[in-house]
């Protein structure tokens, strides 16, 4: 399967629209024995809705997000870092409640999705002119008298 070509920020939004409208406390036929697990059984995954994996998680776009030394984990994207404090999808199942794991991924989701909004913005705005923004500096015109 060739690399998973889905725009991150676009991903993150569909991912903040699946936990805000409920859906990981929903459960699903196909989940109705375990509650629902964070990315994996959202749009987000590759493997979204396939009874096998048939996708490799080294092609998801989620990839660029999981530190390097967790690339490897047979789901690496339970190893992406929701905050300062080193919490993962993986830790919250260890150690923590439903609703702390939802709270913490709504504030990565939020803080991520506007994170990348600002980078595009500032690449947008460096390359719309061609050349960075300098500071105006006053030049006087050929002729002029000083």
């Amino acid at each position: 399967m060739a690399k998973d070509d889905r725009d991150i920020l676009q991903v993150l939004k569909v991912e903040l629209g699946f936990l805000e409208h409920g859906d990981y406390r929903r459960r699903h036929s196909r989940t109705a024995w375990r509650a629902p697990l964070v990315f994996e059984d959202s749009p987000t995954c590759l493997n979204f809705a396939e009874p096998q994996r048939l996708h490799n998680c080294e092609d998801c776009v989620l990839m660029q997000l999981v530190p390097a030394e967790h690339r490897r984990e047979t789901y690496p994207c339970r190893h992406i870092s929701l905050n300062e404090d080193k919490q993962t999808v993986d830790s919250f199942y260890r150690s923590g409640t439903q609703k702390e794991l939802e709270d913490g991924l709504r504030k990565w989701l939020l803080t991520t999705i506007d994170r990348l909004e600002q980078e595009r913005t500032r690449a947008g705005q460096a390359s719309a002119g061609g050349w960075p923004q300098l500071p105006r500096r006053h030049f006087r015109s050929p002729g002029s008298v000083a």
